[in-house]
């Protein structure tokens, strides 16, 4: 059951796709996890061109490295967002932008996802990693008083917005794995509950395992794991450190910028952080998850070419292989 690891190119997108290309295989990463913006992966393109898409397969064959899933962060972030505004326009391409008019701005990101289906189908991949959005996010402080009628209509927002795009997904017979995310739909174990009945767990719609923002949430990872098995579409190694409390330092971040030691937690490069790994790893064989395992590295501490591959070796020397037999099978006397 040896799982490929992948290197996830978001945090990449500022170099050419070529380049990353090259960094990974010289480091020794078995593919990439695709992200859908820079010059790394056009969807609207690769959903109709087909000598775009064998542009990017050649260009992964050329360096002895597959892929296995894609990233479209960005576009769902617009889907169920409220409010719209400058954050969005930073992040967006000018065609899902476009005037900057909220609900076309929805609109048009639920087209680019579902022309990023289209692309995952005809590059040969079952599998898109994304954001959704949430029109609860903005109620988080729970103040002023927020009705349980105001909390249910986000839920009914949010299925209403990705159903016609998760029927793309099941007509292209590719899965949506949702990053379990603040500032999403579902961004801890409760509202990952919450958000599966809203669409009535259809099988289009499961999970991205990323447990960087589990653990300064108080989210055990490897429970979530396994309350969540049948969900677990894909996996993203991305560490986080909770810095020793001083008596100011508090979980919301203080709108500190990343790696500022005032902060009560950050991001850290994979294996020096809280989260338990060995642990994770034991519980993503006991369910019996097979498929990539893809680094996304995020220190504002660490230069990224050091970091990569030490997250590769951290990562290769803990996700071994589950036995083939169990080891209390020799004590029989048949």
């Amino acid at each position: 059951m040896t799982r490929p690891i992948t290197l996830f190119t978001g945090q990449w997108a500022d170099l050419p796709f070529e380049e990353v290309c090259r960094l990974a295989s010289g480091w020794g990463y078995d593919g990439l996890e695709i992200a859908c913006w820079g010059d790394h992966l056009d969807v609207v393109r690769a959903a109709d061109d087909d000598a775009y898409v064998r542009s990017r397969l050649d260009l992964l064959e050329k360096h002895h490295l597959k892929v296995w899933a894609i990233s479209n962060h960005l576009a769902g972030q617009a889907v169920c967002d409220d409010p719209i505004d400058a954050r969005h326009q930073a992040i967006l391409p000018a065609r899902v932008w476009g005037d900057g008019e909220p609900e076309a701005v929805r609109g048009r990101a639920a087209e680019e996802m579902k022309a990023t289906a289209r692309a995952a189908k005809r590059l040969g991949v079952d599998t898109v990693i994304g954001f959704t959005g949430s029109a609860n996010w903005k109620y988080v402080a729970m103040f002023p008083p927020v009705p349980a009628e105001t909390i249910e209509a986000g839920y009914r927002d949010f299925a209403d917005r990705w159903n016609p795009i998760l029927d793309v997904f099941d007509e292209e017979g590719v899965r949506f794995a949702h990053e379990v995310h603040p500032s999403e739909i579902a961004y801890d174990y409760w509202t990952t509950v919450a958000t599966l009945e809203a669409i009535g767990r259809r099988p289009a719609f499961g999970l991205n395992w990323d447990p960087s923002h589990m653990v300064w949430q108080g989210i055990d990872p490897a429970g979530f794991l396994y309350d969540f098995r049948d969900r677990i579409y894909h996996v993203d190694c991305k560490d986080a450190k909770l810095q020793t409390s001083d008596g100011r330092a508090g979980r919301l971040g203080s709108h500190l910028p990343w790696a500022d030691p005032r902060r009560g937690w950050d991001f850290v490069s994979t294996g020096h952080g809280d989260v338990p790994w060995e642990r994770c790893f034991r519980t993503l064989n006991a369910i019996g998850y097979d498929g990539p395992i893809s680094v996304e590295w995020e220190d504002a501490g660490m230069d990224r070419l050091v970091g990569a591959p030490e997250a590769l070796e951290f990562v290769r020397r803990l996700a071994f292989d589950p036995p083939e037999a169990a080891f209390d099978a020799a004590f029989s006397s048949d």
